[in-house]
């Protein structure tokens, strides 16, 4: 559950921290591209008047500043719009490639759809000395002037880095989480193989000492039991050591392996919890690890009896037979599990009981989907009603 709620915590700081920095990214592009907007302009309105003066020129006009002023914009799109709204010069534009469009219509059509957008300059060509450069008048024409390639690509920078955030984002929450189930993953196999590694002596001793007490009292009732348990604690410990490894599946009778699930879980649960055997007539045959396969249903059924918390209940085990598929639902009628929960269920650690390492259902769902290619979900669950786990076999 702590490490559940941790890496909740660490996925909501990135998503955090990505906002911040998005935010502040637009923030200070934002104000870039205002500065850069008003400075264009004033190039626009320094080159209308180098534009100006060129019209205007006499003896005295220095043609050699106004030129180098008109030519050093080599970036910033401009056409100068007549009197009759048509293009009478541009600089910085080109037409667009494979149209067979006329450049001077193509810089009419711009320059119209600048001048509608109030990016445009008027410029007097008959004015008196004196008199302001940019005024209305009567003999003039309009500078209209475009973003340059510049501004435009700082328009679209604060898109690209926020997508570069984003994807900065999913990246560390995929690798924060593949790093750590890999690190559980190891230490869950490590862990499980030397407990069965442990079993092994003391489970061979208990059946040397069940063989002797055999012989020593043949017609004692309570050694065939106690066979049973130290078999059951050798199935545990075979169990334990094939996490990890890669057990072949075999053919092999659903039927039988919920039967013995049933008969086992029978003589370990109290008579108010009732097991309920729904399968077909016939073997329904799938290809299985039967060891396994029993483990992830008493584990089901286990889970199910803690659910009643002592009061009178049904477990039921429902097997459907399918062209395609084996389905096994395990059904209660427990506390259910709350909404909230639901995706939390099969995750290493995840636990709502007071006892317990909240691995039952996480090895589980490694059991069926890595081992037997099959599916294990939650079907429904209502809070005071019980819970359905659907486990699907491909056959």
């Amino acid at each position: 559950m702590q490490w559940t709620d941790r890496i909740r915590q660490v996925k909501i700081m990135l998503v955090v921290a990505a906002i911040l920095i998005a935010v502040a990214s637009l923030f200070v592009s934002r104000m870039l591209t205002h500065d850069l907007v008003q400075e264009e302009r004033k190039k626009v309105e320094v080159w209308a008047a180098a534009m100006r003066s060129l019209n205007l020129a006499d003896e005295n006009t220095d043609l050699e500043l106004v030129l180098k002023v008109i030519n050093n914009n080599t970036t910033i799109p401009v056409v100068v719009m007549g009197t009759d709204d048509k293009a009478q010069f541009y600089r910085n534009i080109q037409c667009p490639r494979g149209t067979g469009e006329d450049s001077l219509r193509y810089a009419t059509q711009l320059g119209q759809r600048l001048m509608a957008n109030g990016q445009v300059i008027r410029i007097s060509l008959d004015m008196q000395q004196g008199e302001p450069a940019i005024a209305a008048a009567t003999d003039y024409v309009n500078v209209c002037y475009d973003e340059s390639l510049l501004l435009r690509r700082l328009e679209v920078y604060p898109v690209v880095q926020l997508g570069v955030v984003m994807i900065f984002v999913v990246v560390a929450i995929f690798a924060l989480l593949t790093s750590k189930r890999a690190e559980q993953n190891k230490v869950w196999v490590g862990l499980s193989k030397e407990t069965a590694h442990q079993l092994g002596t003391p489970i061979s001793s208990l059946m040397a000492w069940t063989e002797m007490l055999r012989e020593s009292y043949p017609d004692d009732t309570l050694i065939p039991e106690m066979d049973k348990d130290v078999k059951r604690l050798q199935l545990i410990a075979d169990r334990f050591s094939k996490i990890g490894s890669l057990p072949e599946p075999v053919p092999t009778s659903l039927n039988d392996v919920l039967t013995h699930v049933i008969d086992y879980m029978d003589r370990r649960t109290s008579k108010s919890v009732r097991m309920i055997k729904d399968m077909p007539t016939h073997d329904v045959i799938v290809r299985l690890n039967g060891s396994l396969f029993e483990w992830v249903i008493e584990n089901l059924s286990k889970n199910a009896v803690d659910a009643m918390q002592g009061e009178p209940g049904t477990i039921t085990l429902h097997v459907e037979d399918t062209s395609q598929l084996a389905i096994v639902e395990v059904s209660d009628t427990g506390k259910g599990i709350r909404k909230k929960d639901l995706s939390n269920v099969f995750r290493p650690g995840f636990t709502t009981k007071k006892r317990g390492w909240g691995l039952g259902l996480s090895l589980a769902k490694r059991i069926v989907e890595e081992y037997h290619h099959g599916r294990i979900y939650v079907k429904r669950s209502e809070v005071g009603k019980g819970t359905t786990f659907r486990i699907e076999l491909k056959k």
